[in-house]
């Protein structure tokens, strides 16, 4: 009863503001409704409507959309609904948008059925927690309890397991759009969901899981690329920084490795004779533990370059320090470097050099742009990245220009300009 008085409310502040976005002499249909005894029900798949212009004289701004509808006898029916959002001349085709957002909201945004017999998801979940939880790795335990707090506890803690349809995983969707979470925010959220109803049903509590596949989510918004530096930036960070992090910085931005894994290497795994650099563990930020690598490509050797040989070797010679696990590099104290202590000095060492802030994943992400800039292979950059799949590579860096793609747009305009002269 409160998640559907709190929706209601929702919506009918969205309907106030979409009117009060139009013109005064704007036509407005009023909001959608449910009449008699009919309830309105969730689609299936997340509903953006359409806008179409209207008329010929006398021009408007018409929003489209189905709507399903339950009748008395329990039957459903499913009609197309159209609805006058405003005259052309008076209204923009943004603002007609804006005006078709609480119908939409009408379908999309829907109350959860109210929880029948049978063990509930937040039962479910006390269960997962005593007996999968401590198996997995530290960050995805604590991934998923931020996603179980916030977003699905709250929202679908009551239902039974077998009560969690496609329909009702979709308005949940819908809802999350809703609040203003991105794409990829409601993905990471349905990857929790979907792994605790796929341990559900391997248990035998339920039959079957909801079909992601059918699941429409939000659009993607305007990426922004992600910060990086330059490999004249990173010589001048390097040159500019003390020990251990003169080095430290020169291992991130010559291998490309996250900062745990770097974090967690000891001397054993420089082997200077053949050249490589063994990852086999990462440490984590918030534990400070040692794990297993994020995943099994993660594992892998490798290449030592020579000039990163020779300085590792000085280091190892006159700044390393003692400590009881044989870690290359450590704090004060002995033990592995904190994350957050490390990120703090590299921001000091960006604002000494004028340099604009950045994470100290820019230092990988300097590394796999650097080669890719260069020429080299993506399968080859997919290898020392260590990417699971050479797709996630060419997503990650496409906005990176390699040599062989500026060869081939100045082959190409050396060819229209002479066709032209």
């Amino acid at each position: 009863m409160e998640d559907t008085q709190t929706i209601e409310r929702l919506l009918s502040a969205t309907r106030q503001h979409a009117v009060t976005t139009l013109r005064t002499n704007a036509i407005v249909s009023p909001a959608p409704c449910n009449v008699g005894m009919e309830q309105s029900m969730p689609r299936r798949r997340y509903q953006r409507g359409r806008i179409i212009s209207r008329g010929k004289k006398r021009k408007v701004w018409v929003g489209i959309f189905r709507e399903d509808r339950m009748k008395p006898d329990g039957t459903i029916n499913r009609a197309r609904r159209s609805v006058v959002l405003g005259t052309v001349k008076h209204v923009s085709k943004l603002q007609a948008i804006e005006a078709l957002k609480p119908y939409l909201d009408a379908v999309n945004l829907v109350a959860m059925p109210k929880p029948k017999a049978g063990r509930t998801l937040k039962n479910f979940v006390e269960e997962w927690k005593r007996n999968v939880a401590p198996t997995l790795k530290p960050s995805t335990v604590r991934a998923a309890e931020s996603h179980l707090r916030t977003h699905i506890l709250p929202a679908m803690g009551d239902l039974s397991l077998t009560a969690i349809s496609t329909r009702n995983v979709q308005a949940f969707i819908s809802a999350l759009a809703a609040k203003g979470l991105t794409r990829k925010s409601c993905d990471n959220v349905l990857q929790t969901l979907s792994g605790l109803l796929r341990t559900a049903k391997a248990w035998g509590y339920v039959p079957s899981v909801f079909d992601r596949s059918a699941l429409s989510l939000p659009r993607e918004g305007e990426k922004q690329e992600e910060r990086f530096f330059t490999a004249a930036q990173v010589k001048r960070i390097i040159d500019a920084s003390e020990e251990p992090y003169s080095t430290l910085w020169a291992v991130l931005s010559l291998t490309g490795c996250r900062a745990g894994e770097v974090f967690a290497l000891k001397r054993s795994d420089l082997d200077f004779e053949k050249r490589v650099i063994r990852i086999r563990r990462t440490l984590d930020a918030a534990t400070r533990q040692m794990h297993a690598p994020k995943s099994r490509s993660s594992s892998a050797d490798l290449p030592l370059p020579e000039m990163l040989e020779r300085r590792l070797r000085t280091f190892l010679a006159n700044h390393w320090r003692q400590n009881e696990a044989d870690l290359l590099f450590c704090n004060k104290v002995g033990k592995p470097m904190v994350r957050n202590k490390v990120a703090l000095k590299l921001q000091d060492t960006l604002k000494e050099l004028g340099i604009e802030r950045a994470a100290l994943h820019a230092f990988r992400h300097m590394a796999a742009s650097e080669m890719i800039e260069n020429g080299v292979a993506p399968s080859v950059v997919q290898r020392q990245m260590r990417h699971s799949d050479s797709r996630i590579t060419l997503q990650k860096y496409a906005h990176v220009i390699g040599d062989a793609q500026r060869r081939a747009v100045d082959s190409l305009a050396r060819s229209v300009l002479e066709l032209t002269r």
